[in-house]
């Protein structure tokens, strides 16, 4: 009699395990590195490994890469988690590797979530990895470049992955339901628009999909449609994926700043949403914004520095959820405003010279003469007093004695505009 097995079996592994591709040829997606006379291909076809940190997002294929690199080799694989392993750990495989090492069998260490090792922790690697004990392969969801320390980097060679595109997500799902054991035998519809809904909301996450499906058998159980509701159901975590500590934090925020830098205050909204979404404090996202005020829009647009700031005092007073109101009103306000990084670029150019020619003597007529002796020795002395002047102004030379420069470039834009003509009115030439 054929035993039959149910997705109710409790010693049923998930589905996101059960179709791992065991092979290459078995695996979707990551070309650029998968692809012919690409390097993870040649790795496999020579048999030869190096030390490599596996840079990628979830569910984009790091763990299943690792195990498939030394699944036909003479490697022997060592897999833990930096989460819930240390030091100790990793000197019981390291003395192993030696071992093996002896006997001619080469030994990979995959360290899945490397970067929440600390510095002693990646330390204890160094030696392991540097005279070829262990080939080390690293998978990491952050930028090695700030969560692996330099040493250890630079013994290993970075492979960035790229989030799953939906035309690999679908291959995949096509395949699952053609070749899992359960869904292969199971009687369930799904519509092309459940499909795509459930590719779109899995964000270039295989794991997250396949997950999301494993869950939607188990609520309809061995027949059934697969609809939309059933897929709200299932769905692990309704809100967005958002590592408020993580690369994806910074990315999000600097999408945010450019949409508002290139007045686009929809896309704007949308990255603020994201981050609202995913919990990010009110108070940094006010924050960035009143940099942004002064960075971006400056003197084209005085009042924004004054909305901003006004923003983040409301938002630390009101808090979540009615500060997303407030911080729409500031997102939308920045976005829409004219432009000018004539002020940061003229502090930044202004600085170059500094550190170029060192503190400068400041001239005598600029000084105050605040004792008898400094008068004595001729501080402030045919200082020009501007309001004893026609318009307040007098030309003179508020730098360095022969020193000139012109840090301040007003644009045209909004109200600077008008601070550009004033100048000019005042200094002539100089602002042409």
């Amino acid at each position: 009699m054929e035993n039959k097995i149910s997705l109710f079996d409790t010693n049923i592994p998930p589905l996101a395990e059960r179709v791992r591709p065991k092979s290459l040829q078995e695996f979707i997606g990551q070309s650029h590195i998968l692809g012919e006379n690409k390097i993870l291909n040649l790795l496999v076809g020579n048999m030869r490994l190096f030390s490599m940190i596996l840079w990628g997002p979830p569910g984009s294929g790091k763990t299943t890469l690792a195990r498939i690199l030394t699944l036909n080799s003479n490697y022997e694989l060592h897999q833990i988690s930096a989460v819930s392993s240390g030091v100790k750990d990793l000197r019981v495989i390291i003395d192993k590797s030696l071992i093996n090492r002896s006997m001619g069998k080469e030994t990979v260490l995959f360290i899945d979530e490397i970067h929440r090792f600390n510095k002693s922790q990646q330390d204890a690697l160094l030696h392991a990895v540097e005279n070829g004990t262990v080939i080390l392969i690293g998978a990491t969801t952050e930028n090695p470049s700030f969560e692996v320390i330099s040493p250890l980097l630079s013994r290993s060679k970075v492979l960035t992955l790229n989030p799953l595109s939906l035309k690999d997500l679908s291959k995949i799902l096509s395949n699952a339901f053609k070749e899992d054991i359960i869904l292969s035998k199971g009687n369930y519809t799904i519509t092309q628009s459940v499909i795509d809904k459930l590719i779109k909301n899995s964000s270039g996450d295989a794991r997250k999909m396949l997950n999301t499906i494993d869950i939607a058998v188990n609520i309809i159980g061995e027949s059934g449609a697969i609809t939309s509701e059933v897929l709200n159901e299932s769905f692990q975590n309704k809100t967005i994926l958002y590592d408020k500590s993580g690369d994806y934090h910074y990315d999000t925020v600097s999408a945010l700043i450019k949409s508002m830098r290139g007045s686009d205050p929809d896309a704007a909204i949308y990255w603020l949403s994201v981050m609202i979404e995913g919990g990010e404090k009110p108070e940094f996202i006010a924050r960035r914004m009143v940099i942004f005020a002064s960075e971006d829009i400056g003197n084209a647009d005085p009042k924004a520095l004054n909305i901003a700031v006004s923003g983040f005092n409301a938002v630390n007073l009101i808090g979540y959820p009615e500060a997303s109101i407030i911080l729409a009103q500031i997102t939308t306000y920045l976005a829409s405003a004219p432009k000018s990084n004539a002020s940061y670029m003229a502090l930044n150019n202004s600085l170059e010279i500094i550190k170029e020619k060192g503190n400068p003597v400041v001239p005598l007529h600029l000084r105050n003469a605040t004792t008898n002796l400094m008068k004595d020795m001729k501080y402030g002395e045919d200082y020009k007093y501007p309001h004893s002047y026609d318009n307040s102004f007098i030309n003179e030379n508020y730098f360095p004695d022969d020193q000139n420069y012109i840090f301040y470039k007003p644009t045209e834009n909004g109200y600077e505009k008008y601070i550009k003509d004033r100048l000019k009115s005042l200094w002539g030439e100089k602002y042409e």
